[in-house]
């Protein structure tokens, strides 16, 4: 009896979380999502070193979280500058979304050690970056970029990986 009446608290509880969407499902050669990523550069800022954003960078991470906020994400990376924590901060807000801290690099190695040492291949995640990090990052996660390279006056671009273990997909938008 006390077995049934603990499987129905966590049942309740569990019912009292945002919902989810549902990972993709399996496909018909056994291949399963490993991860659907949401890859964005932070919003415009103001100058300076680790700077805020400005009023339309505000405006654009308010775009942002009514993109994503019926996406199913489960976690937010960002580095540790203001601008980029300020980017999800709407999101971070309104989900209650727990966050990691990774660090900008030219490679991508610091998402993909975070990422791994925090378990969460297979969730759907947000990485807030820069523009000279975004490439890098999306070539660590094995995704095919379409751009070169984002310049520092491009906000805007959403790009969504859905990896898989033997293929990965991309997908790119703007907001």
């Amino acid at each position: 009896m006390k077995y049934h009446l603990y499987l129905l608290f966590l049942l309740a509880v569990a019912c009292q979380t945002a919902p989810v969407k549902q990972p993709e499902p399996v496909t018909e050669d056994n291949t399963f999502l490993t991860g659907t990523f949401f890859l964005v550069r932070h919003a415009e800022k103001n100058p300076g070193v680790d700077s805020t954003l400005t009023l339309e960078g505000e405006e654009r991470a308010r775009k942002l979280l009514e993109l994503l906020k019926d996406s199913g994400l489960q976690k937010i990376y960002f580095t540790p500058y203001k601008r980029t924590v300020q980017t999800a901060d709407p999101l971070v807000a309104q989900l209650h979304l727990d966050t990691v801290f990774y660090k900008a690099d030219s490679s991508g190695e610091s998402l993909i050690y975070e990422i791994t040492r925090h378990q969460d291949w297979g969730k759907r995640v947000l990485i807030v970056g820069h523009s000279n990090t975004l490439i890098p990052m999306l070539h660590a996660l094995k995704a095919k970029p379409l751009p070169d390279s984002i310049g520092d006056s491009q906000f805007g671009n959403l790009f969504i990986v859905y990896k898989r273990r033997d293929s990965v997909r991309l997908l790119h938008q703007q907001y």
